[in-house]
């Protein structure tokens, strides 16, 4: 109740956000790969749009959840704050294939005039989220931002991503004083540039979860796979749950409760990192997964608990995939309700209840248990 009261009495999330992302134009052609074959009379636009964003900014801002809302100002990245997590040879290219016009980075993965400065947008303003929590101004931040980041490893592209923005953000923490940090990566794709950046650290916990899409070529070597848990003081945190396609709500809220919420408790962290991304919708054209609102409702939940239990309420999100226009918006509605634990659910489902049956995934989530207690050994020990 005690929660419930807080939300309803005025608790805010601080939206960071800046007008300049849209400017990241990723073309038009076959779904991803921009190329116009010639015997179709309508190109759709990339996936990765500025449309799909100016649809988040929207409902936030016209939205049932808009009192709730508090937006500030994004900025620019410099050069040097990059270097915390991306190597100097790959900013240098990257400033590089500016200066030249743009580039092809690897398949779907285009810098175009304008995609850099985007790009260092997304990665100041995930930043200046990070820095207001840190500076004890806001318990919540939300970083809205585009291009994404989670693939973008610490030297090279991938995936529709440029800069890490997520990883930028853990690594701030770290470096002002954050013993420990949590990431819990919800986008459909596995967070294979959070996950490599930290593989080698036992400071942070990556947890992704995401579809069995295993490895798709040589920007993403990492399989996403279970047995990849972390090297060296890294080992055992890195915890990968590749759940099988067509899992939805019932399964993604196993998940969390047999699989996340318990590592977390016994990681320990002191700041949370939530990288949202609502291509695991029932109707992404990104994904094959099958939440719907309810479930991204009760997941944001299940993040407030944890932040309230783990990071005294501390919370960045950082925005990632989601391209179905306007369901994308509706699931981040929902996330964001979720995270603020309110009492209603302020926004129905325009697209109603998906059917489910969970009793594969809930086996799946079963074996992964059992490997990572045999494994990983924060579990073996307890």
């Amino acid at each position: 109740m005690g929660d419930d009261a807080d939300a309803v009495a005025g608790v805010k999330i601080d939206v960071f956000w800046d007008e300049g992302m849209v400017k990241h134009d990723t073309g038009i052609g076959v779904f991803d790969t921009g190329m116009e074959v010639g015997f179709l009379e309508v190109l759709e636009k990339h996936p990765e749009n500025s449309d799909r964003v100016r649809n988040m900014v929207s409902i936030l801002k016209k939205g049932p959840i808009s009192p709730y809302i508090s937006w500030k100002s994004g900025r620019s990245a410099l050069v040097s704050e990059l270097l915390s997590f991306h190597t100097p040879g790959y900013v240098n290219e990257l400033l590089e294939a500016d200066k030249e016009g743009g580039k092809v980075l690897c398949a779907g993965t285009f810098l175009n005039p304008g995609s850099w400065d985007a790009a260092l947008l997304a990665a100041g303003t995930t930043l200046s989220a990070m820095k207001h929590l840190l500076d004890g101004h806001g318990k919540v931040a939300y970083a809205l931002v585009r291009p994404p980041g989670h693939h973008a490893q610490p030297s090279q592209a991938d995936g529709y991503c440029f800069l890490n923005n997520a990883g930028l953000a853990v690594q701030l923490a770290l470096d002002s004083g954050c013993k420990k940090v949590a990431v819990i990566d919800i986008d459909v794709h596995y967070g294979n540039g959070t996950a490599e950046g930290f593989y080698r650290s036992n400071k942070v916990l990556t947890i992704s979860l995401h579809m069995n899409h295993g490895s798709w070529g040589p920007s993403h070597p990492q399989s996403g796979s279970i047995d990849e848990l972390g090297e060296g003081e890294g080992y055992g945190y890195n915890l990968n749950i590749p759940l099988p396609n067509g899992t939805g709500d019932k399964g993604y809220i196993c998940a969390f409760n047999e699989l996340v919420v318990p590592s977390i408790e016994k990681f320990g962290p002191n700041m949370i990192v939530l990288v949202a991304g609502q291509d695991s919708s029932a109707f992404d054209p990104n994904g094959r997964q099958c939440l719907t609102m309810d479930g991204y409702r009760e997941i944001g939940r299940l993040v407030h608990v944890l932040a309230k239990s783990q990071s005294d309420g501390r919370l960045l999100i950082v925005q990632e995939g989601g391209y179905h226009i306007t369901y994308s918006a509706y699931c981040l509605h929902a996330t964001l309700e979720g995270v603020l634990n309110l009492p209603i659910t302020l926004l129905s489902d325009p697209l109603g209840w998906y059917p489910e049956d969970e009793t594969f995934s809930v086996k799946v989530i079963e074996s992964i248990k059992n490997y990572q207690k045999d494994k990983v050994p924060f579990w073996r020990n307890s």
